[in-house]
């Protein structure tokens, strides 16, 4: 089982945000059949069955297992990742996408490149997947608290400063064998837990 499932195709996304699919998903960290969902969540087992089947056509979940019952066989199916995240990709000529964007301190880019995140990545992990290899990533995540307004800024100014030192160090354009690499810092407000509309 994947950690995570980046869901690329516009089907395979309707399929899972169907909110009795979604629940199905929930409920599929362990194999489990089709009658013992049922029992789950208050449905009959030919409606669950119904659902699992549309799960189970877009790579949602997959075969577990198979038992003998006398003469039936009961099916054990398994979610194919713990968590599951839709592309922007699956959105087709309306994702948002970075290269639209004029206003680069606005929200909207900020969001435009955490999506392209999404798209990028979850396109390499499944072609690492397929090779049997690992992806090399860097992620940095933390938390900094500015005194005032002025600090942010000259925050700001010292990272940008810092980052373009970086890469004017280990940039080389011509590097025989040299892989690009995407590098994206994003700051943004904590949301406040008491108060979910943070002013900006």
């Amino acid at each position: 089982m994947l950690d995570i499932q980046v869901i690329e195709d516009p089907a395979a996304a309707t399929v899972a945000l169907e909110p009795v699919r979604s629940r199905l998903l929930s409920e599929l960290v362990e194999p489990a059949s089709a009658a013992t969902l049922a029992a789950r969540v208050g449905l009959a087992r030919q409606k669950v069955n119904y659902h699992l089947h549309a799960l189970e056509a877009h790579g949602l979940v997959r075969l577990a297992q198979e038992r003998k019952w006398g003469g039936l066989t009961e099916r054990l199916l398994v979610a194919t990742a713990s968590s599951y995240v839709v592309s922007p990709g699956a959105l087709g000529p309306v994702a948002v996408d970075p290269d639209r964007e004029v206003d680069r301190l606005s929200a909207s880019y900020l969001i435009a490149l955490g999506a392209r995140v999404v798209r990028e990545v979850g396109d390499l992990v499944r072609r690492a997947k397929e090779a049997g290899k690992r992806l090399a990533t860097l992620s940095v995540d933390t938390e900094v608290r500015f005194r005032s307004a002025a600090d942010r800024a000259a925050f700001s100014q010292e990272l940008a400063e810092a980052v373009a030192k970086l890469v004017s160090k280990y940039h080389d354009e011509s590097a025989p064998g040299g892989r690009a690499h995407r590098l994206v810092v994003v700051a943004h407000p904590l949301p406040r837990k008491s108060d979910p509309k943070e002013p900006s």
